[in-house]
């Protein structure tokens, strides 16, 4: 607490002596305390630093180092802040050159368009005395989508983009999908994801998520579950996402769709969920868990080391793992009995007879060699004989 309170003192201390700097005309003693306060672990500079260091870029023409400071303000989310974006907007006006290119121009949109100032950065976008890029138009759908009532002025100037020789990205199209939902914009969205297949950027993750999402909330859950199919890495959210819009449609899940259902939850460690999801499944639709599912439960359950739950699961199913050789079944089954019966040799022996059937000589003699070191032993042999009367 008192380390953290001398930090704040010192940064306060700091930016006082910056502003001093600043109205005294001393500007390379600005950047150079600027400079030392920056490559300070202990102090995490606040927003009325970085206006009094860009003043300083301004006034001494420092473009390049005008240019990193805006790297850094990028990096730690600033530039939202109006003292910042103004400083910024000072800066480059100052240090850029009249003969401005692309670049130049497309840090001034997207300062304005950061700072929710759309009209200024649309203003600065007609006035452009180069050709814009995509980088220029993403800047202003970005800012539109994401303004109130922004939507169909964002996807105004999607069009006009189109008319231009300028082609979409993939950032584009993630900053044009939020307006396309807000609108239900059905068509849009199948535009985008035909544009995406045939430029060969349809497989990538984030765009992947966002056109699910989409059409599920447009409820065209055909081109949902398609998408969805073809994802090498679905994540628990989009997952969740196109689970609840099949609820909500009121689209009768199979044995596939819970599979992933609990893929997802066992990737993001939910538990409890998991739990209830396999009872929804039983009694709510009738399906009957085989091995996969059991095999998601159980390694959801030994992961968050509810081991005596896993146990129970295990005794409970109706196949047994060794049945179908699933083996990473029957090898997270079989861990977590060693860990609640760790000295009953039974357990061991399993483990390694399946490694043994499949082939995995190797992982069966690792296995014989851990009973070994455990010391686990096999109870010497006993009979018993019953004697009636």
């Amino acid at each position: 607490m008192g380390s953290h309170s001398s930090n704040h003192q010192r940064l306060l201390y700091y930016t006082k002596l910056l502003m001093s700097h600043v109205n005294q005309g001393c500007h390379e003693q600005v950047l150079l305390l600027f400079s030392h306060m920056n490559a300070s672990l202990e102090l995490s500079l606040n927003p009325f630093a970085f206006p009094l260091a860009l003043k300083s870029c301004a006034t001494l023409i420092r473009p390049h180092l005008g240019t990193t400071i805006h790297s850094r303000i990028t990096k730690i989310s600033l530039l939202s802040n109006p003292f910042v974006g103004y400083g910024l907007i000072d800066m480059y006006g100052k240090c850029v050159p009249p003969q401005r290119n692309v670049i130049m121009w497309n840090a001034m949109i997207s300062l304005y368009s950061h700072s929710k100032d759309v009209s200024t950065a649309l203003h600065l976008f007609d006035l452009v005395e180069v050709s814009p890029n995509a980088s220029s138009f993403y800047s202003i759908i970005a800012a539109l989508s994401e303004s109130d009532d922004g939507s169909s002025k964002a996807l105004a100037f999607y069009r006009r983009m189109e008319a231009s020789p300028v082609k979409p990205t993939l950032f584009t199209l993630l900053a044009l999908l939020p307006a396309c939902v807000e609108l239900a914009a059905l068509n849009l969205i199948k535009e985008i994801h035909g544009y995406s297949i045939r430029n060969g950027i349809d497989l990538h993750a984030h765009l992947c998520s966002g056109l699910v999402e989409a059409y599920g909330r447009c409820w065209c859950l055909v081109y949902a579950c398609y998408i969805f199919e073809r994802m090498s890495d679905r994540d628990a959210e989009t997952t969740f996402a196109i689970s609840k819009q099949m609820e909500l449609a009121k689209v009768r899940p199979d044995g596939i769709t819970f599979l992933r259902v609990f893929k997802a939850y066992s990737h993001a460690g939910l538990t409890n969920e998991a739990l209830k999801y396999l009872e929804q499944m039983r009694m709510d639709y009738g399906v009957v868990a085989d091995n996969d599912h059991y095999y998601c439960l159980i390694d959801v359950l030994s992961r968050t080391e509810r081991l005596y739950e896993a146990y129970e699961i295990i005794k409970e199913m109706p196949v047994k793992a060794t049945t179908y050789g699933e083996v990473e079944l029957a090898k997270i089954a079989s861990r977590s009995l060693f860990e609640i019966e760790h000295d009953n040799l039974a357990n061991y022996v399993l483990l390694a007879t399946i490694y043994s059937n499949v082939g995995r000589l190797d992982e069966a003699e690792r296995l014989r060699k851990e009973m070994y070191e455990r010391g686990v032993k096999k109870m010497p042999d006993s009979s018993r004989v019953v004697y009636h009367n």
